[in-house]
């Protein structure tokens, strides 16, 4: 990696990446590097990720599924630093849209733009869940709907505490970038000092040594390509948690200095919820009184919290889990919005005038803010009865998502290999010489993690009784429907209306009119 200067003149204002799409400022800049950095952490979410997909890992490989932690922060270090370098150039609203938008086309830049919004939508509903998995362990009093041992009581219980938590989110989006910026900031700053927390507590209950991540408990068993099929699907709970890292771009219109503040708070959010997350789960397989027994994976790492610490100093954890679960769900949903607004602003949804609305009292778009909650808390009700059918829906979520991020990262090799791309300059970042292998690396990662996400294995989409092809294919089936179907509206309704709306439009300064010629002297 390297910063290259192509410029000496003075320093661009924040606004002036907007005039490259012919957009004009509205949103308000409120936002300092740490607002930045905390968006796309808490959108990974170290606490949230970990303690929501750990008993998947652990039950599908073993403690080496560990092994996948560094394995996908590998991968998706590579995205991250294709998106850094893009933030440097082009800090605007809707990142993964607009930028899949300018480096490819405009009609791959509206795929990759739905597959997102699409997958934000549906990643709220998944993380709102979350509190289910955390709140009754806290206390009963949370399991609302019986005591947990009917066949609903936990899914329906699981919708109730969630749509309480997506509520919160809408309001307080709704009420401008500001507030969303102060609960994230505070949640975040509680969620790492929560987790340095922890990995100390684990660190001083240490009961065997690190050669645990060596282990496989025998999942290899059953898989026609032994462990290698395990910790493949063993890898989607890594896979699940470290991405929305572009999440500090999207953010490029409402922060300052957003080409030098974004590529930091990318690499930074990404770099820590590695290191962090990476020790938590090191740690807690060092200090759980025993690898045996069920109960690592099906509570997972709440089980390994209440069994290290003690109830007491457990159940204060796991508040600790909850905020980070709130903040989550929070940067999702400010994410969520960013997009729809983008995407409006170019006409390019339905009833776009009214999503691409700024609020002149909060500064923000509203009825984005609005329409995603009910959306998210529509998705929700599904998980009632289909529990099953629900994890399908969250699972596609994050493969659109990665497909999503494919859809910038070809497009930016396409245009490095063709000599198009030029990073930014006046000492931004930049990959400089390493700008196309990493760029390569990215796209086959992309590529080969898309695959491995998508591939319908009854042990991710049907694990469970009752078995039916249609769960099992529910991801190729969901992902060619709504990647399909969307794209053949665009292409045949929206695509005719595309372009920016007059309100959003940069109306250019007329030039001053020439000084007439002199009139010829007579000779």
């Amino acid at each position: 990696m390297a910063s290259t200067r192509q410029s000496t003149g003075p320093e661009p204002t924040d606004d002036a990446e907007l005039a490259e799409f012919g957009y004009k400022p509205e949103l308000k800049r409120t936002l300092g590097n740490f607002h930045t950095f905390a968006a796309g952490i808490s959108y990974i979410s170290i606490l949230t990720g970990t303690f929501q997909l750990f008993y998947f890992g652990y039950g599908s490989g073993g403690p080496a599924y560990w092994w996948s932690w560094p394995m996908v922060f590998a991968g998706q270090f590579m995205v991250a630093l294709c998106f850094a370098e893009l933030a440097a150039r082009y800090p605007v609203a809707g990142s993964v849209y607009n930028w899949s938008k300018k480096i490819g086309n405009p009609h791959l830049g509206w795929l990759a733009g739905w597959m997102m919004l699409i997958a934000s939508i549906v990643s709220i509903s998944a993380v709102a869940l979350a509190y289910q998995l955390t709140l009754p362990q806290i206390s009963d009093v949370f399991q609302i709907v019986g005591d947990g041992t009917g066949t609903y009581d936990v899914a329906t219980n699981a919708v109730i505490l969630a749509a309480v938590l997506i509520l919160f989110t809408t309001v307080v989006n709704a009420f401008g970038v500001k507030l969303m910026a102060t609960i994230n900031t505070a949640g975040v700053f509680l969620e790492l000092i929560a987790t340095v927390v922890l990995i100390v507590l684990f660190a001083v209950h240490i009961t065997r040594g690190p050669q645990v991540v060596m282990e496989t408990n025998g999942t290899g068993t059953g898989h026609g390509t032994g462990y290698l099929g395990a910790f493949l699907v063993a890898s989607l709970a890594s896979a699940y948690v470290m991405y929305g890292f572009d999440t500090a771009a999207s953010l490029g219109e409402e922060s300052v200095n957003p080409s030098r503040n974004a590529p930091r708070a990318i690499i930074r959010a990404i770099v820590a919820s590695f290191v962090l997350g990476g020790l938590i789960l090191l740690l807690a397989l060092m200090s759980v009184s025993s690898l045996k027994g069920e109960q690592l994976s099906t509570d997972g790492l709440q089980y390994v919290v209440l069994d290290v610490l003690g109830p007491t100093a457990g159940k204060a954890m796991l508040w600790c889990v909850l905020i980070a679960v709130t903040v989550c769900a929070l940067a999702v949903h400010t994410a969520a919005i960013r997009l729809a607004f983008a995407m409006a602003r170019d006409n390019n949804l339905p009833a776009s005038s009214l999503l691409a609305k700024v609020s002149p009292r909060f500064q923000t778009p509203v009825l984005p803010a609005v329409i995603v909650g009910v959306l998210s808390l529509a998705i929700l009700l599904v998980n009632i009865r289909q529990p099953q059918i629900f994890t399908v829906v969250t699972s596609i979520g994050i493969i659109m998502i990665y497909l999503a991020y494919l859809g910038v990262t070809g497009p930016m090799l396409v245009a490095r290999l063709r000599g198009r791309w030029q990073p930014a300059g006046d000492g931004k970042f930049s990959l400089g010489r390493w700008g196309l292998l990493v760029n390569i690396g990215a796209v086959v990662w992309g590529a080969a993690m898309t695959t491995n996400l998508i591939w319908p294995r009854a042990s991710v989409y049907n694990a469970t009784a009752p078995f039916h092809w249609y769960l099992r294919w529910g991801a190729v089936l969901f992902v060619a429907v709504i990647a399909g179907g969307g794209f053949a509206y665009y292409w045949f309704v929206q695509r005719h209306r595309t372009g920016v709306l007059a309100g959003h439009r940069l109306e250019e300064t007329p030039a001053a009119p020439a000084a007439p010629l002199a009139a010829p002297a007579a000779d």
